[in-house]
């Protein structure tokens, strides 16, 4: 077998000593210095100036929502884990769908114009499988209408689009540490913005409000991370260009044994340097996609998954037509 998305583990010794020093030092948690060190590292590789590593992809997505002030109808897509849009829902918005893009598998610009009312506030948009959306489109339409914009990029850690890091785009990006991800911290996520202000007030508020020890800014949440799991980041992004190197080796790989197979994958959109995340093919039909992964299921070791088959507790069902050889 080879593995697409097995978690990746940096030699045991190198963690340990990580955590050998966070038991001399006895600080746990609540900025750290590992924490700290890790926002600084990843500032520096994705050159970026303003970074938060915050509990998880999730906590980052209701950070970016609430630190905008977000009310009334954002408009999104339901092709993306269930994540984007329950975000949506729990900081009291309401999702609106609509299409994606059947070749790169990203929300449709075209379609987003159509869905635009008096009550919309803001576009989030999901970068699918670590494929750039057509940004210009999206902020093209959010200028015109004065609406803020949010990327999911919870698969993009190492994408590129146009020579800069996928996550200098929007209002805010957010992305995923999960330890499934490329880059992970076992649990974990960033937000990143280019607006100083933004980061500020996200900075409160993934720390309850504390501005100090007895003085608060405003109401927040427990959106802080752990010094064991920075350190696990720490060691992950050492050799972040050796897996990003790896898992383009192995997608090839499936392109050569997969060429006459009567499937398609996903276009890449033009001037994305995409990081192979993922291997999401695309069939013909629900019923194809289905029975492929009932057959593979059958062999040892192998795990097909379905994305993303439905998202019916938001008042819509969407067929699935598409499955990823994991």
């Amino acid at each position: 077998m080879i593995p697409v998305t097995k978690p990746y583990l940096p030699p045991l010794e190198k963690y340990q000593q990580y955590v050998a020093d966070i038991y001399q030092r006895h600080w746990l948690t609540n900025n750290g210095p590992l924490v700290n060190e890790l926002e600084l590292s990843l500032k520096r590789y994705l050159n970026t100036k303003h970074l938060l590593f915050v509990s998880n992809g999730t906590v980052a997505l209701q950070l970016a929502i609430k630190t905008l002030g977000l009310k009334g109808e954002i408009i999104t897509t339901p092709f993306s884990y269930v994540a984007t849009t329950s975000s949506i829902v729990w900081e009291g918005c309401r999702p609106v769908f609509v299409d994606i893009d059947k070749k790169t598998l990203n929300i449709d610009p075209d379609q987003i114009e159509k869905s635009i009312t008096k009550n919309t506030s803001a576009i989030l948009a999901t970068h699918c499988f670590g494929n750039a959306c057509d940004m210009e489109s999206i902020q093209s339409i959010a200028d015109r209408y004065k609406l803020r914009v949010i990327y999911d990029a919870a698969h993009c850690f190492g994408t590129t689009y146009k020579g800069k890091n996928i996550f200098e785009y929007g209002d805010i990006s957010t992305t995923s540490l999960h330890a499934t991800k490329l880059m992970h911290s076992i649990e974990g996520g960033l937000v990143i913005t280019k607006d100083a202000e933004l980061l500020k007030r996200m900075a409160y508020m993934r720390n309850f409000g504390h501005d100090g020890p007895e003085k608060f800014n405003g109401v927040g949440i427990n959106g802080k991370n752990s010094e064991f799991h920075a350190a696990m980041g720490l060691c992950v992004l050492d050799d972040i260009e050796l897996i990003l190197a790896k898992r383009k080796a192995q997608c090839e790989h499936y392109d050569k044994i997969l060429l006459n197979l009567d499937v398609r994958r996903p276009d890449i959109q033009e001037g994305c340097g995409y990081n192979y995340a993922y291997y999401p093919v695309i069939f013909k039909t629900e019923e194809e996609a289905l029975l492929m992964k009932r057959a593979l299921e059958e062999k040892k070791n192998l795990s097909p998954q379905v994305f993303f088959p439905f998202i019916k507790h938001f008042g819509l069902r969407k067929q699935s037509r598409y499955t990823s050889i994991q």
